[in-house]
């Protein structure tokens, strides 16, 4: 039974990343709950095998069932359904702003990336510039040194 349920956490984890890779809002919200719920179903198998209620002062033949994955369990449902509240505003706020929940590419970083990429290749077009001077100025001295390192 734990192989079953640990084949579904992979799905889950599995699933959830390949929808956070999505460009859609929506898709990105539901890769991120399929995660929690994956994150959840480790938590709870991770306690272990199933035993017995934990209750005080019976004493049985067997262990009692360790309860804290099932609290941290419990915890991540909360915060995660507080950060999905949250995550569904701002993807609707992004929705009335823009009528879509596509997540389209920031001209911004296209803009910082070429003037990027321009001021590299204006760096090599200056060293090859001074190279050439220098093999110039070589050349027209004969291979002579300037008076300046003669001295």
């Amino acid at each position: 039974m734990s192989l079953v349920l640990a084949l579904c956490t992979a799905l889950l984890f599995s699933l959830g990343t390949w929808l956070l890779l999505q460009r859609r809002l929506t898709r990105i919200i539901i890769g991120l709950g399929l995660i929690g719920h994956g994150a959840n179903l480790l938590l709870l198998l991770s306690g272990g095998r199933r035993g017995v209620a934990p209750f005080i002062g019976q004493i049985g033949e067997r262990t009692p069932a360790d309860p804290m994955p099932q609290a941290l369990a419990l915890t991540a449902i909360v915060i995660a359904f507080g950060v999905t509240a949250f995550l569904l505003a701002l993807a609707y706020r992004s929705w009335q702003l823009t009528g879509d929940d596509l997540v389209e590419d920031d001209l911004e970083d296209r803009r910082i990336a070429a003037t990027r990429s321009t001021a590299s290749d204006e760096e090599v077009a200056d060293q090859r510039e001074l190279s050439a001077a220098e093999a110039a100025l070589e050349s027209s001295t004969g291979g002579a040194a300037p008076l300046e390192e003669a001295e």
